[in-house]
């Protein structure tokens, strides 16, 4: 059997990888505690799961989804913009429901990029910005996250040949792994940056909705001119639990969404009907005191990461948003085999910095995704490991 080229040169996903370590080690009877992968642990508000039940019996929610999502979603999604970030969108037009946003972000390269066309990916990302267009036969000119440079990709020091060949330029705030924040005028910088270099701008941006002590994440779009030039992606994964449910969005560029639109109805069917049912109620009937109770919960636990590290004298990056902890390691110090030995050695596993790419080596990321109390013992754990 013949094995294309393309697929031979596709890494293995990091954390399916650990996730085998994981299971072979439960099956010796280990109790691993996985703060590793970004996957709430938490339900979804009750009415939601509830509109899921209710829509799952109706005989008529069972065929395809459409394309394009239903009106009522699309229109929820353009809603949330509104009220969340002040941006009016076209339900129509400039917004696209996704199996995830990891399904949009994967098909954006084939839909932008030609071969030798080049994309400009931040470092340490989330790998998904990088390996769909090395897929389709792009270059990736990778843009360190640097601590100095509070993890913001210095756009200025980009070659003005590669440049010439930049057709899609990735960026996503408040970061993962790096947990960084970026404020309206660095997004106003990058706008500025993809007008003039005639760039696609695509941020993603997960994490609006999770965060803390008084953080309001900004959405790219609410820079004015940023709709002639950025998309954004979005996700009810985070924000509303259902990692699992698979529901996203990308919005914005009228064009930009079109073309995505038309790649997507040549791939898939859409999204389950009732799952789209559900996903408006999360959208529109979501309690915003749910929001701050479930942000206090993983503040709280946060907490409890972070005073564990400073206990063990481990440098930790400040932040007020996202699921993560990113943790400098002692110097010299292997990411992937110190995760490795943590996890055969006291059952905790944690995400390795060098998985997000070579700049993320010397650090881990720790996942804010299990009950206070078993975070305590995983840090614990780790505490007594290191003695």
């Amino acid at each position: 059997m013949y094995i294309a080229q393309r697929l031979n040169n596709l890494p293995p996903y990091v954390f399916a990888t650990i996730g085998r370590k994981v299971r072979a080690l439960q099956e010796q009877g280990v109790d691993v505690i996985r703060i590793d992968i970004g996957s709430p642990d938490l339900p979804p508000p009750p009415a939601v799961v509830e509109a899921l039940s209710d829509a799952a019996r109706d005989p008529h929610k069972h065929g395809y989804g459409g394309f394009f999502g239903t009106p009522a979603l699309r229109k929820a999604i353009a809603d949330y913009y509104d009220r969340r970030f002040g941006v009016r969108l076209d339900p129509e037009s400039e917004v696209l429901p996704l199996i995830g946003s990891k399904e949009g972000i994967f098909h954006l390269p084939m839909a932008f990029v030609d071969p030798g066309d080049v994309v400009l990916a931040p470092e340490p990302g989330y790998p998904t910005y990088r390996v769909p267009a090395q897929l389709v036969g792009g270059e990736l000119h990778l843009m360190p996250l640097l601590a100095e440079n509070d993890f913001l990709p210095d756009l200025d020091a980009i070659p003005g040949d590669v440049l010439a060949r930049a057709r899609v330029l990735w960026l996503s705030y408040p970061n993962n792994p790096t947990t960084a924040v970026a404020g309206v005028d660095f997004f106003e910088q990058a706008v500025a940056f993809a007008h003039e270099h005639g760039l696609l701008l695509a941020h993603d941006n997960p994490y609006a909705d999770t965060t803390w002590d008084g953080y309001v994440a900004p959405s790219i779009l609410q820079v004015p001119g940023a709709k002639d030039v950025a998309v954004e992606f979005n996700s009810l994964s985070k924000t509303y639990h259902m990692a699992g449910w698979r529901v996203g969005m990308v919005v914005g560029n009228a064009e930009a969404v079109g073309a995505l639109a038309r790649l997507k109805s040549n791939v898939d069917s859409g999204i389950f009907r009732a799952v789209q049912d559900a996903a408006v109620i999360a959208l529109t009937q979501t309690d915003e005191a749910w929001l701050v109770e479930r942000n206090e919960t993983y503040r709280a636990r946060r907490q409890a990461v972070t005073a564990a590290l400073e206990r063990m004298g481990l440098e930790y990056i400040p932040s007020s948003a996202t699921l993560y902890v990113w943790v400098r390691l002692p110097e010299n110090t292997p990411s992937m085999e110190f995760t490795s030995d943590l996890l055969e050695g006291a059952g905790v596993s944690l995400g390795p910095g060098v998985a997000f790419g070579p700049h993320g080596e010397g650090y881990v990321r720790i996942s804010l995704v299990q009950p206070v109390e078993r975070i305590e013992e995983a840090m614990a754990r780790w505490e007594r490991w290191m003695c």
